[in-house]
């Protein structure tokens, strides 16, 4: 069975794909190198080689060159995963429906129809027949920059995975304030913070950020521009030198922040100081705002697995926090917030950082639909404008 495969390099960790016969899939490499030469993130790398892996799996067991393929193969690979058939200890996709989520299916199928995408550009005979050329019929809406591509077409996949849109999970208001007070409490009559304060600001700041934990965890003293006389912000940069290799998904970005967050902001770095980072340190810009304290090497970065640890107790302590929540929550949270209080989608999206907006229309369009539709709740009320209406 063909396997994913972790490779550490210099700069950082990546991802391969291992055959039957433990040798690298020389045709996968090869697209991965270029996800690579893109610059594109671990995890998306991570992603992509297992769903590879699985391709490369179903080739085999098969006894089936790779560049000798056709639309049938990819129904019946896309049909496996449904059923969770492939390699039953590569994806543990059930969703509690005794099949594999359609998302996890559609992302799958995503990494196998890039692969040859890659490889008709190449000139491999096979991929190039996996694709085909859509014109624009009349009456058919238009993208952007449609005209670009109207003369000679688009090329799009023959091979398409329907997903069913789930709505995005939330915190609740209370569920947000309960996490903040389990973590640390202000006491009046010592003037001091009891508690994991780090915690405490470490959520507080992607409640009202919507960061990802990777940018979060990613910050330096530098990048945290306290307010004087001007509004508070952090800077979102791409660096690739984490040394747990976290870094920015989107790119440079400014977020704007408010006072509290940002006198938070300036508590912890009161306590850092206290435990002596200030002596410490060599260069304080240069050092990261979430840092070990009592484990590990001190001032540090925080590892995301740490953080995901530390969440798991927390959610142990709190019943009413939701049992699958993850920092990403937060994210969607900030983001159905924002929507629901008249945010315009593209003031959202970037925020967020989503390189296109599409992304963010994609994720939470639901939200601004239920606000829409929630206005014709009211049928009472409808039918009497009517009503005034005619009398007028």
């Amino acid at each position: 069975m063909a396997s994913t495969q972790r490779v550490v390099l210099g700069e950082g960790v990546t991802w391969t794909v291992v055959g039957e016969d433990f040798r690298v899939a020389e045709p996968v490499e090869q697209y991965l190198e270029y996800l690579r030469s893109r610059d594109c993130s671990p995890n998306t790398l991570k992603s992509y080689a297992r769903g590879l892996a699985l391709w490369w799996t179903f080739l085999e067991r098969r006894a089936q060159s790779w560049d000798a393929i056709g639309v049938t193969e990819l129904g019946t690979f896309v049909g496996q995963l449904r059923r969770e058939s492939v390699a039953e200890d590569v994806v543990p996709l059930d969703d509690g429906t005794g099949r594999a989520a359609d998302a996890t299916v559609a992302s799958r199928a995503r990494a196998v129809m890039g692969f040859y995408r890659y490889h008709a550009a190449r000139g491999v005979e096979v991929a190039g027949r996996l694709y085909e050329t859509v014109k624009a019929r009349p009456g058919s809406y238009l993208p952007f920059l449609e005209h670009v591509a109207r003369r000679t077409g688009r090329r799009s996949s023959v091979v398409k995975i329907r997903v069913r849109a789930k709505p995005v999970p939330v915190l609740l208001p209370g569920q947000m304030a309960a996490i903040r007070e389990a973590e640390a409490a202000w006491d009046a009559a010592g003037a001091v913070w009891s508690g994991e304060l780090r915690y405490r600001l470490l959520w507080t700041l992607l409640e009202e950020t919507g960061l990802r934990l990777g940018e979060a965890i990613g910050l330096r003293h530098r990048d945290w521009k306290t307010g004087t006389g001007t509004t508070a912000q952090v800077e979102v940069v791409h660096r690739e030198d984490h040394p747990h290799g976290v870094r920015a998904k989107s790119g440079h970005r400014r977020v704007f922040v408010g006072s509290a967050l940002d006198r938070l902001y300036g508590d912890w770095v009161w306590a850092l100081c206290e435990a002596g980072a200030d002596v410490e340190l060599g260069d304080w810009d240069d050092a990261y705002i979430f840092c070990n304290l009592r484990r590990g090497s001190r001032f540090a970065p925080i590892r995301p697995e740490s953080v995901y640890k530390h969440l798991g107790v927390v959610k142990r302590r709190l019943p009413a926090v939701p049992h699958g929540m993850t920092p990403h929550w937060y994210r969607h949270t900030h983001a159905t917030a924002l929507l629901l209080a008249g945010v315009p989608m593209h003031v959202v999206s970037r925020r967020l950082g989503h390189a296109d907006v599409q992304t963010t229309i994609n994720t939470y369009a639901h939200v601004t639909e239920d606000a829409e539709l929630r206005a014709c709740a009211d049928w009472q009320k409808i039918t009497q404008a009517w009503g005034t209406g005619h009398e007028s």
